[in-house]
């Protein structure tokens, strides 16, 4: 479904744009598009709503807490909490709310949380990236284990007080990413994508 291109008169407001969260998880060349939600450094958990395609406010974070990188998710996938797949991208200065980067996975942080509606645990990793196209991080293949360290203390704090009860149950290697947007890829596919 394409919603009409908002302003302007004549052929451009004839023109249609695709939804973000219907966009290609990923691009020619097999990176992976990750659609930004919260810039880097924002204290606002911001959320793209497809039904308004629009991104609302979910939340602000704990106090003291913001954002180290940006942040956002991995369109046309469906992660196992039911949203796309969450994904975390390395850059040295904030982009913005709705800009698409393409990147190349490093890892996933492997996590687990209480379900919303029914009793039990669910999985909702994050996969991290870096922009494929960012000089700075050409060569890295996997993140020293100081940044692991800190990442996931940011992902508790941001929880803290939400009842999640997030649980970090490790870290997986680029591999292991680049399978999990797949099987996230098939799911929302299976889910009528």
């Amino acid at each position: 479904m394409h919603a009409p291109f908002p302003g302007g008169t004549g052929a451009a407001s004839d023109r249609t744009v695709p939804r973000l969260d219907r966009l290609p998880a990923r691009a020619k060349g097999g990176a992976i598009h990750v659609v930004i939600e919260c810039p880097r450094g924002s204290r606002n958990k911001l959320k793209y709503d497809p039904e308004l395609e629009a991104f609302t406010l979910s939340r602000p974070l704990v106090l003291g807490v913001a954002y180290p990188y940006d942040w956002g998710f991995v369109p046309s996938t469906h992660a196992p909490d039911g949203d796309p797949l969450d994904a975390m991208v390395l850059l040295d200065a904030p982009t913005h709310p709705g800009a698409v980067i393409t990147c190349r996975p490093l890892g996933v942080l492997v996590i687990t949380q209480r379900r919303e509606r029914d009793p039990g645990r669910e999985r909702n990793d994050r996969v991290v990236a870096v922009p494929e196209h960012g000089p700075r991080w050409q060569h890295a293949r996997a993140l020293p284990k100081r940044w692991r360290d800190e990442l996931e203390r940011f992902f508790l704090a941001a929880v803290f007080l939400e009842g999640k009860d997030l649980r970090v149950e490790g870290w997986r290697g680029a591999r292991a990413a680049e399978r999990l947007v797949d099987e996230a890829a098939r799911a929302f596919e299976r889910a009528g994508g």
